[in-house]
């Protein structure tokens, strides 16, 4: 689905430039601190005025709370303060948190098992749909479904409400999700929540929660809606045990900001206003705000990015300094009520597995992970992957591999890729290196086309700890002359969820499409947007309203301004449905960046070279140290660039240079 072009009218306070400054009313610096909680590293950027400090650690995923705070205490001693946590953390003016924990939860399949209560038969045919419906609904929800008739008399829903639960909790149901159709479903579902309130002190049976799927969302799609509630319904333990634990610690520590939760729609808010179905997929749209900052910032009108880390590449694009989305996000295969970043995942990382089949190389999607990892990373993994390849081409310096961090081992490497690439397909070491490289570019390459045609002024982006790597490449089987590696490359979703503001989002359905109704709407959109705004201490007044209405056609959805009830009747007249929506958002500070144009340039500084394998032939090339480099330092092809947490390769008739921002622009001579 391409880009939502949304015209709106709005009221209130005018949102914050990627120019924001750092700094308080009375001078002081502000101290921004944000974490991206991944699956295998957990990244923190912390911005205080014009220092950016950053650091990665190994995923704790027995106790999130344990690799977070180990960050934390890295940048406090960064900062000169010693492993001072309580130090860092009562100084924090912002504190932005994202996980993909829920993510990797219903990857795994790992979570509460559900019940499902719905009024007819026939829901459950809607819900599995699609093959990859049908096998999630399965492990999901199962033969955990009952049928109840709403429309019973209050004595006989009390008793059929009663023999459905026990029905569902002796199937082994640990949370029960109730959704209802037609268009007086919320109705419905209040009949049932005020019974179950009657009949028990609180809607909670014993430990097994009854939940709504109104209190998610109003959607007229009733599968969309079920879908949205079962996947919250999923997600939200193990989410909200950890982030309420953490933010508990946290103010243990006296800190004062509270702790924003960034979501998938690009805005961040309290944990207590925050479902767990908006994590999802919030890593990546962290690395997107990033993308469209850069986007604004330079100008660009198209950026296509790819963030690769060690399983997966994960591609995006801006566009008119919009991040490319999908108006119903997809979910597992599964259509879900929210928006979401039309962000798509390529099985292809560092640490892809790379073997040989058929007579030729094929890159993933299984993945070493981090454990056993890479073959050089000395854990007993036998599988050759790009990491191994790097090593044994010379690229990676074994001693400063992530930091000095983790040493990587050339003979483990080695044997990986002559057992698994050289000796199957009849290689030289050498040969079976630039085949490895060739193929594992190729499929990234293979996948940002699939995502997007690409035109000349496309400009292309790469961040995680990979993405730099082989990005010259990348870019030359994709057609691309302009690549930008942004400052703090290998934490840059983390920095990018530094340019979200905190916001929420609101809808309903128009049943009534009077004048009278509309403002209603309105009116009790703006009521929940008060109260939430309240409950963070927040103004309404101090924020920016933004009022639209989203018509559906045949299946096609416009978005228009909410002008006046009057005079959307006729905009409404055509509607088969429309929908109400109020965003709401207080702009929050955000990390500044430097204007770029201009710039002197000068040779950059190298004070070392390393031999690698390139074009052909083993040869010296120099190093370029990312943060001793001078803006506008500039230098030529084949070389290395590199940072604590990254190593790339420049290829020869490639050229890069240091902007005014600390991005390097790489540009093909």
């Amino acid at each position: 689905m391409g880009t939502e072009q949304i015209r709106a009218t709005t009221t209130g306070a005018q949102p914050a430039t990627s120019e924001a400054r750092a700094l308080s009313s009375d001078g002081r610096c502000r101290r921004l601190i944000n974490i991206d909680n991944g699956g295998t590293f957990t990244d923190i950027c912390v911005v205080e005025g014009a220092r950016v400090l950053r650091t990665k650690t190994v995923t704790t995923p027995y106790d999130l709370s344990e690799c977070l705070f180990n960050g934390l205490r890295r940048v406090s001693a960064q900062l000169g303060h010693g492993e001072n946590l309580e130090r860092l953390l009562r100084g924090a003016d912002l504190i932005r948190y994202s996980t993909t924990q829920g993510t990797n939860a219903l990857v795994e399949r790992k979570g509460q098992r559900l019940g499902l209560i719905v009024d007819n038969a026939a829901a459950t045919d809607d819900l599995r749909g699609a093959i990859a419906a049908s096998e999630l609904f399965e492990v999901l929800v199962g033969r955990r479904v009952a049928i109840l008739d709403a429309n019973l008399d209050d004595d006989a829903l009390d008793r059929a409400l009663v023999a459905v639960v026990h029905q569902l909790t002796s199937d082994g149901a640990n949370r029960i999700v109730v959704c209802f159709s037609g268009a007086d479903y919320i109705e419905r579902e209040k009949r049932i929540e005020h019974i179950m309130l009657k009949r028990f002190p609180t809607h909670l049976l014993g430990s097994v929660p009854l939940l709504f799927s109104h209190e998610i969302t109003d959607d007229a799609r009733s599968a969309r809606r079920t879908w949205s509630a079962l996947f919250n319904a999923f997600l939200h333990p193990a989410m909200e045990q950890f982030l309420y634990a953490a933010q508990r610690r946290m103010r243990s520590l006296k800190t004062a900001a509270p702790l924003l939760i960034f979501r998938n729609d690009g805005g961040s808010a309290r944990i207590a206003k925050t479902i767990a179905l908006k994590t999802f997929g919030s890593g990546p749209r962290g690395g997107m705000e990033g993308v469209k900052a850069l986007a604004r910032h330079y100008g660009f009108d198209e950026l296509i990015s790819v963030d690769v880390g060690g399983t997966t590449s994960d591609i995006g694009m801006v566009a008119d300094g919009t991040i490319r989305s999908q108006r119903h996000g997809v979910i597992e295969g599964v259509e879900v009520s929210f928006p979401l970043a039309d962000v798509v995942s390529v099985g292809v990382g560092g640490s892809s597995v790379i073997r040989s089949a058929d007579g030729e190389i094929r890159v993933g999607p299984q993945s070493v992970g981090s454990m056993p990892g890479p073959a050089c990373f000395g854990r007993g993994g036998r599988e050759a992957t790009i990491t191994d390849a790097f090593l044994l081409a010379g690229v990676f310096d074994p001693k400063s591999f992530f930091g000095g961090g983790l040493r990587l081992e050339a003979e483990p490497g080695l044997k990986a890729v002559m057992d698994n690439i050289a000796k199957p397909l009849g290689l030289s070491l050498e040969d079976a290196l630039v085949r490895m490289e060739e193929a594992w570019a190729g499929k990234i390459a293979d996948g940002i086309l699939a995502y997007s045609p690409v035109s000349a002024r496309i400009v292309l982006t790469a961040f995680g700890g990979a993405g730099p790597m082989s990005i010259c490449k990348v870019a030359e089987k994709i057609g691309v002359s302009k690549v930008i590696v942004p400052g703090q490359v290998a934490v840059f979703s983390a920095v990018g969820i530094g340019f979200s503001d905190l916001s929420q989002e609101y809808q309903l359905q128009v049943r009534d499409r009077s004048a009278a109704a509309l403002e209603g709407y309105l009116r009790e959109l703006e009521g929940r947007a008060a109260r939430d705004m309240f409950a963070e201490k927040i103004r309404l007044a101090d924020c920016t309203m933004t009022a639209t209405v989203a018509c559906t056609v045949n299946g096609i959805e416009s978005v228009f301004p909410f002008v006046s009830g009057a005079e959307l009747r006729a905009e409404l007249a055509v509607c088969d449905e429309a929908v109400v929506q109020l965003r709401v958002v207080r702009p929050l500070e955000r990390p500044p960046m430097v204007p770029v144009g201009g710039e002197s340039f000068s040779p950059a500084v190298s004070d070392s070279t390393r031999r690698i394998y390139i074009d052909g032939r083993w040869e010296k090339v120099p190093v370029y140290e990312v943060d001793s480099q001078n803006v506008g330092a500039s230098a030529e092809g084949p070389a290395i660039i590199e940072e604590q947490f990254f190593t790339g390769k420049i290829e020869r008739g490639w050229r890069f240079a240091m902007s005014a921002n600390r991005d390097l622009i790489v540009s093909k001579i």
